[in-house]
């Protein structure tokens, strides 16, 4: 039995990843690094500590220490979310449809806790979800399932009695690993991921989210 919806955030709730895109580029080029969007699909849905230490590895610099870089990246996403952050097709449609059921909805995100608060903030969720959940307080972000299990026991349910949401493999993954049940919401250009097949559900977007796919994962 679903007891409570743990959604992911970037790429799901808010069109973030163009915002990451920018911000990265930004603040990768002061190191050296012409990012493309092809070079971040190996990262999309990691925590950015572990971006960075990705791109340290293949191509290290001297000039930025790490976190003064996490800290530009940081401060150009919130920048950017605030000047043009949008929704995902469907945010409205599914918060609204687990608040009717008065089911508790907690955030567990890869971003950190600042980010996450401009993008509730910005989105209008501050005083719809329970609380917000950040990965930058675990030992390991995403794949790794402790995001998720902190959040359920926040929850005071069990992993097993949450519904979770997600776009990207990693996130689908460290779900999973929670034991959750899981609902993919991917990016167009990964739809077609062999590996999606993990999820319970993979849909278009959070629109598709009705009453006839809830009875089934809520048995």
């Amino acid at each position: 039995m679903i007891k409570a919806v743990i959604f992911d955030m970037d790429g799901l709730l808010i069109d973030s990843e163009p915002l990451w895109t920018e911000a990265e580029k930004f603040a990768f080029a002061q190191v050296g690094i012409d990012l493309t969007e092809e070079m971040r699909k190996p990262t999309m849905g990691l925590r950015e500590d572990l971006v960075i230490d990705y791109w340290y590895t293949k191509q290290p610099w001297d000039n930025f220490s790490k976190k003064d870089l996490l800290r530009v990246i940081v401060e150009k996403v919130i920048e950017l979310v605030r000047e043009k952050g949008e929704g995902m097709k469907g945010v409205e449609h599914v918060v609204k449809f687990f608040s009717d059921k008065s089911i508790p909805m907690a955030i567990a995100s890869s971003s950190y806790d600042n980010i996450i608060n401009a993008v509730i903030d910005k989105l209008n969720l501050t005083d719809r979800v329970e609380f917000t959940y950040s990965a930058e307080h675990e030992e390991h972000g995403k794949p790794h399932p402790g995001v998720y299990i902190s959040t359920a026991k926040k929850l005071e349910v069990r992993p097993e009695d949450c519904l979770s949401f997600e776009d990207t493999f990693n996130g689908l993954l460290s779900a999973k690993s929670a034991r959750t049940k899981c609902v993919a919401v991917p990016d167009p250009a990964f739809r077609n991921d062999p590996r999606f097949s993990i999820a319970d559900a993979v849909l278009n977007d959070l629109e598709e989210f009705d009453e006839e796919l809830w009875g089934e994962l809520s048995k």
